[in-house]
């Protein structure tokens, strides 16, 4: 906001019922599906007003990949062994990288797997 004083600003704020502080914060973290949005050394001010907390952060972005762990059952592995005719090791990596999906395993295994 052009040619206003901080502390005329700050008073405004506090008599609208609006209150900000800035954190010390190391990292930010957000959580998406399939992959997390960091940011190191941020920025963060914390706004109150009308009894709702926002929170505001600059800094510089990095997207980290998450990995899948499903929890793979034996019955999951059997049932993609007998539909496939592959061995353990094979169909655990399948569901493994289908995160447990068993029927994208097993159309994986077949060669039956859509393109994307």
């Amino acid at each position: 906001m052009p040619n206003i004083d901080p502390r005329a600003l700050k008073s405004m704020m506090d008599r609208m019922g609006i209150h900000s502080e800035e954190l010390e914060a190391r990292r930010v973290v957000i959580e998406c599906e399939g992959m997390d949005i960091v940011i190191d050394n941020p920025s963060v001010t914390l706004i109150e007003a009308q009894g709702s907390k926002s929170f505001q952060v600059a800094g510089e972005a990095r997207e980290v990949k998450k990995e899948v762990h499903a929890e793979i059952s034996e019955e999951d592995v059997s049932m993609v062994m007998e539909k496939t005719g592959v061995g353990a090791e094979e169909a655990r990596e399948a569901l493994n990288a289908s995160g447990g999906n068993i029927a994208e395993a097993i159309l994986s295994l077949t060669g039956n797997a859509r393109q994307v």
